[in-house]
């Protein structure tokens, strides 16, 4: 998701309802309301919250993480009214997005998006950033494959994209080793520092992730 549908410039709604909905225990499969916390070896995905503003601007600050993607917010306010907003799409069933947390700790590190393309979601596209430091810790992979379960198992998606830019290296080798396969060359269709740049367009089936995946040891915690 190298070009994020979050427009910071035409985002008028207020803050203040960012933070999660206060509830008992969601179940794993009542996304809209909450989504749960799911545990890997090395991370722990977990929704988004507003005090994740300041370490997600900190994550985003190198240019080599937002080499490839669309500028995300510049400021911490930015990125609450982001988080805000990704809130507001998980209720109406539009999207979900994880915050990527070290085993252990609490602070916000990257994240994970899948957005449906369809009214259902049989069809959606993800995206993920995290922090340079953490790149080559097995991290990424840990979260990827989280989030793989979580869009197939839980939400239902039957077919997820990915949208890399051809000369991002890093991103097709990641997606290459997640078993992601090669549809195609979107050509001209990234806008990024006055250039437009082909794209390669990746996809994961539910069917055949299912068939191919080792047994994940995730589990939810609440």
């Amino acid at each position: 998701m190298e070009k994020l549908p979050y427009r910071e410039e035409l985002d008028s709604e207020p803050v203040a309802s960012s933070e999660p909905t206060a509830q008992l225990e969601p179940a794993p499969n009542d996304w809209r309301t909450g989504l749960p916390e799911l545990a890997g070896s090395v991370v722990t995905l977990r929704a988004l919250r507003n005090s994740d503003a300041a370490s997600l601007l900190a994550a985003m600050a190198n240019d080599e993480v937002t080499r490839f993607i669309s500028p995300p917010p510049a400021t911490i306010d930015g990125f609450e009214r982001f988080i805000a907003w990704t809130h507001r799409q998980r209720s109406a069933g539009q999207s979900v997005s994880f915050a990527i947390v070290a085993r252990g700790a609490d602070v916000a590190i990257g994240l994970f998006q899948v957005r449906s393309l369809d009214i259902d979601f049989v069809t959606a596209e993800w995206g993920f950033a995290i922090a340079s430091e953490f790149w080559g810790t097995g991290m990424f992979i840990d979260g990827a494959q989280l989030t793989l379960e979580f869009a197939f198992d839980v939400v239902g998606v039957h077919r997820l994209e990915a949208r890399s830019a051809v000369s991002n290296t890093r991103g097709t080798s990641a997606l290459r080793k997640l078993g992601a396969a090669h549809e195609g060359v979107l050509r001209k269709s990234f806008l990024r520092h006055g250039e437009f740049q082909d794209q390669s367009l990746w996809t994961l089936l539910a069917d055949e992730w299912r068939d191919a995946r080792t047994p994940c040891a995730s589990r939810v915690i609440h």
